[in-house]
This record gives structure tokens, sequence and C-alpha cells, in this order.
């Protein structure tokens, strides 16, 4: 069984510009950037912030948002070096399969699916929270039955959540361009939002607060069984809050907050000038929110001490406690803000995974057509939209949100490690991004992630290793008889010359 045959990179390239294929390059690096933006601002500026303050890290919460942007740094750079090397929609599973080949292609394929589709009905639960809260407050309350997750305080259907998923999938499936100029209005709203938190809070901090900046630690409540991190599990270690322990292990809860920016590689195939303009979009995103959250989580440590922090609405019940409780309204109307756009371009980046998927084969190539008037990969859209849809309005989700951190680190993993692979097997690609310092970024990226993911609970654990024996059984059945690479009787050893550069860019070359 040929399980690990190769898609050339001049083949990926090839197929883009197939008429019955090919997206329209729409999008800027400002489009890019600003994408980035929008699905990394959300719940981690809203919730994690006093959540992890509490619980874990102190004060020093932000060492914890700067520490998990450096696992996603060194990881976003060996994401720029693949997305500018091979500029087509699929992210790490196009990277993958260039590089690994078909079967780890595939896995990537369904971890994928596992990080963009679940994250994104996770945080259409979170948006149909802050939404009824909103309404709420403007003295239109929701009935409980239908604002809340099956199961939890009264909900048997989740309307809002539902409703948001149905309208972002008509607006992602109108064009790609129209969708940025949305998410671009939206996300100026909570930038503006958190900007205020930001500069209004600090007339409010008290330098007491912050004393000391790291707490020492102390044991916690003893996490047993299933529910134990892995690595407590293997080393016989006891969790611990506070201290240096309790900043790593916030890392792996704090890490959520950056969940999504790997999406900006997912459009590379409708950027005008990929080679340039997605290096931008995925360093320059993920500098200005690694920015943004450290600055939020010292203002809400200093307004307010860490212990009485809140851990459903940390920013609003910060300026409660000051006395000032209209900004809980404004933060309110920046969560929902922040929240739609995550939802947004969440679905954007799993629609084109599975778009890219289908025109390999390995999913019904259905999937793969676009839309004649638009542009857009209609159909794995729609399709995506209706099974986000149901997963946020039928299905609790409590218990499988941390599962959307151990896909997004697993990725993470493999593009780190083909990056170094491409770099030995084709060395005469033309690169318009190089990773710096290779292979010691790339190996200091999968040592990062592989600390993270050994800071999740087993159940996590045997939970993601079923999805992937799952996704094992779909390859063997579907993806492995219908390939394209494998009905090709070309050699899947690259025998065409390195491609053009598309786009015309000049080489943006750190030292590697």
């Amino acid at each position: 069984m040929h399980l690990l045959r190769t898609k050339s990179v001049e083949q990926s390239i090839q197929d883009t510009e197939a008429p019955e294929h090919r997206l329209r390059r729409d999008l800027s690096a400002l489009d890019l950037t600003v994408f980035g933006v929008g699905v990394i601002i959300g719940t981690g500026i809203f919730v994690l912030t006093g959540q992890v303050a509490k619980d874990k890290a102190g004060p020093a919460v932000a060492i914890s948002f700067v520490l998990a942007a450096v696992v996603c740094g060194l990881a976003a750079l060996c994401y720029a070096e693949f997305s500018s090397t091979v500029p087509v929609a699929g992210s790490a599973y196009t990277f993958s399969y260039a590089t690994l080949g078909e079967f780890p292609a595939w896995i990537i394929g369904w971890d994928l699916i596992l990080e963009l589709a679940l994250g994104a009905a996770v945080v259409a639960v979170g948006w149909s929270g802050y939404a009824a809260s909103l309404l709420d407050t403007l003295g239109m309350p929701l009935p409980a039955a239908i604002s809340h997750p099956p199961g939890e305080h009264g909900g048997v259907v989740n309307v809002p959540a539902i409703l948001l998923v149905f309208g972002v999938t008509i607006l992602l499936v109108t064009g790609v361009k129209v969708s940025s100029r949305v998410n671009a209005v939206v996300v100026g709203i909570k930038l503006a939002v958190v900007l205020l938190i930001i500069v209004a809070g600090l007339f409010f901090i008290k330098g007491a607060n912050y004393t000391p900046f790291i707490p020492p630690s102390k044991p916690t409540g003893s996490v047993e069984g299933a529910g134990a991190p892995l690595i407590q599990v293997l080393f016989g270690l006891s969790p611990v809050s506070y201290g240096w322990f309790g900043i790593f292990a916030a890392v792996a809860i704090v890490f959520f907050a950056y969940v999504g920016f790997d999406v900006v590689a997912t459009a590379a195939e409708e950027a005008r000038n990929p080679q340039r303009d997605v290096p931008i979009g995925l360093i320059g995103s993920l500098f200005v929110t690694a920015i943004l959250y450290a600055a939020v989580s010292l203002v809400v440590v200093g307004m307010q001490n860490y212990t009485r922090l809140s851990d459903a609405a940390p920013l609003a019940d910060a300026f409660r406690a000051v006395g000032h409780p209209a900004f809980a309204t404004i933060i309110s109307v920046g969560a929902v803000a922040g929240l739609t756009t995550v939802v947004l371009i969440l679905l954007l980046g799993q629609s084109r995974v599975f778009f890219a998927m289908s025109r390999d084969g390995l999913l019904p190539p259905s999937l793969s057509s676009v839309h004649p008037r638009f542009g857009t990969p209609y159909r794995s859209t729609i399709l995506m939209g209706a099974i986000v849809a149901v997963l946020s309005g039928f299905i609790p989700l409590a218990k499988l949100a941390e599962l959307v951190n151990i896909g997004t680190l697993f990725a993470f993993c493999l593009v780190a490690g083909g990056v170094v692979v491409l770099r030995r097997t084709r060395p005469d690609l033309h690169r318009a991004f190089r990773a710096p310092f290779v292979p010691v970024v790339p190996a200091l990226a999968i040592l990062g992630c592989l600390f993270v993911m050994l800071n999740l609970p087993v159940e996590t654990w045997l939970r993601f290793i079923g999805w992937m024996a799952l996704g094992t059984v779909l390859y063997l059945f579907y993806g492995y008889r219908h390939s394209r690479v494998g009905a090709s009787a070309t050699p899947t050893a690259p025998t065409a010359p390195p491609a053009e550069p598309l786009g015309g860019a000049s080489p943006i070359d750190p030292a590697g």
C-alpha cells in the first residue's frame, strides 16, 4: 500500500489553475492580517484572562500569554515558509501531502476538521451566551429553552448559535472579498473595545494588586484519573497553582486564545501575492494580538485582585468592581462582535480544507466545485455550515472543547517537521520566505507544542486517538481508493522544473 505517496509541489500549484477549481485571488496582506486578528481576538481576551489569572498564574498571566504566543510564533514561521512555497488552499494538509505523504496528509486534514469545525461550534455557543446577555441588558430576554446549549440551564436548542452559523455561511458563499470587508468592519469594532478596555482600565490600576507578581506556588485539589494532565500521569507530578509551574500550566489553557491563526494559511490560494502577503498576515496578526493579550491581562489584574476575578466575565466584572458598570455593556458588544469574526474565519478555513481534500479525491469530488458567480467553494462551505450549526445548536460541547487545542498542536508539529523535510528533499524550490535558523526553529516549535500537549488531560488524548482512528478507517475505505495521486500514471517524484513564483513577489529572505 502506497500510504506515503506524495503530491508534488508543481502538481499542487498546477491544480489551482484548473477552471473548475480556480479560486479568486482577492485578498491583500492587510486582508489576511485582519483575518488573523479577527480569529485570534475572541474567547481568550474576554474570558480566559480572568480564569487563568485566578486559578493558575496570578498577575503573571501575561507571561503565560507571551509564552503561548512564542510557541505559536515558532510555528507561524514554519507556516509562512510553506505558504509562500506552496500557495495552495488546505494549509497543513497541503503541506503534509507535499512532504510526508498521502496518509499523513489525510490524518492532518482530518485533524483540521476537528480543530476548525469543532472550534467554530464552541465559539458559536459562546457567542450565543454573550448575545443573550446583551439582549437581556437591553430588556429583550430570550427564553432559556432556546438560548442555552442542550441540558444547560434549561436549554433545549441553541437558536442564536444556529442563526449565527447560517448567517456566516451565507456570507462566505457570496465571496471571500465580501467576507473580508465585513470582517474588517467587525474587527475594527472589537479592537476599539479592546483599546478602550486598556486605556480606561489604566485609570483604575492599583499597584498593590501586582504584589506578588508571581504568587508562591501551592498545591491544588488533586485531579485524578482521566481528568489529570498527561504530564502528571507520566512523571508523577502534583498539580500546583501559581509559581512558575502555575505559569507553565496556564500556557496549555491560554493557548486556546491563539487557536485559528493558521487559518490565514488556508487562504493562500486566494491571496493576490501569496509569497509576500501570507507571511505578513501570519506573523503580523500574531504579533498584534500577543501585545493586546498581554496588555489586557496586565490591566485586568491591576484593576482587581486576581483572587477576586470573575470566571465568566472578568473584564466586565472588573469595571463593575471599580464602580463603572456601563463598561459591561460595551464589553458585551465587543465580545459579540469578536466572536462573530472568529466563527466566520474558522468556517472559511474549514471549507478550504474540505475543498483541497476533495480536489485531491480524498473526499467526494463534488465538494470541490467552485460557484460560477462568486468564485467560492460553495458546496463545501454549505456542508460545513450545516454540520457546525447542528453541533452548536443540539450537542453539548463543553467536554470536547480541549480537543480543539490538541488538534491544533498536532498540526503545528507536522508543519514544523515538514519544513525540514522539504528543505532536504526539494532544495531547488523557490522560497519567497525562509524560516530562520532551520532546523533549530522547527525543532523548538515541535518541542514547545509537545510540552503544551502534555499539559492536556488524559481524557483529551483518548478522545483525540479515537477521532484519529475513525479517520484512518474512512481513509482506507474511501480516500485511498479514490485518490487522484494514486490513480495517476505519472510518477510521484517531481520531474517538472521548479515552479515560478506566483504574483511576481520579490523574495523575503531572513537569515536561514
